[in-house]
């Protein structure tokens, strides 16, 4: 498997298996796990406020870091993500030990298929 660079240090120790294929994604189910498992601290609106963690409009593509007027940690500022699908697969899985220093609560999706889910609504979504 050729993981992108974000996501072979994850894939080394094991935390990432092989990719549920785009087709196989359900981004309807991933629309349910983002209200239950992110929406506590993520918004995805074109004029919403952010809460607790930044609004995930316009995510993909976006560096990470960089939202104007979301008051990021120095960790995530200085790592220097393009969010992509596949850097989100990485980063979801475990967010703290791709981005150390993150002030992220969150230990990650573990659930078959939940991260390729999350990941198919947020390409629809938070264009």
């Amino acid at each position: 498997m050729n993981w992108p660079a974000i996501c072979r240090p994850l894939a080394i120790a094991g935390l990432l298996t092989t990719p549920v294929l785009a087709e196989e994604a359900d981004a309807a189910r991933g629309a349910e796990l983002f209200v239950t498992r992110c929406g506590d601290c993520h918004v995805i609106g074109e004029s919403a406020d952010s809460k607790i963690g930044p609004n995930l409009r316009g995510l993909i593509g976006r560096r990470s870091g960089t939202l104007a007027g979301y008051d990021y940690s120095d960790a995530m500022k200085g790592a220097g993500i393009d969010w992509s699908a596949d850097t989100l697969k990485g980063y979801l899985v475990a967010p703290r030990k791709v981005v150390p220093g993150t002030r992220m609560n969150f230990n990650g999706l573990k659930g078959p298929g939940d991260v390729e889910d999350i990941v198919a609504y947020l390409l629809e979504a938070a264009r």
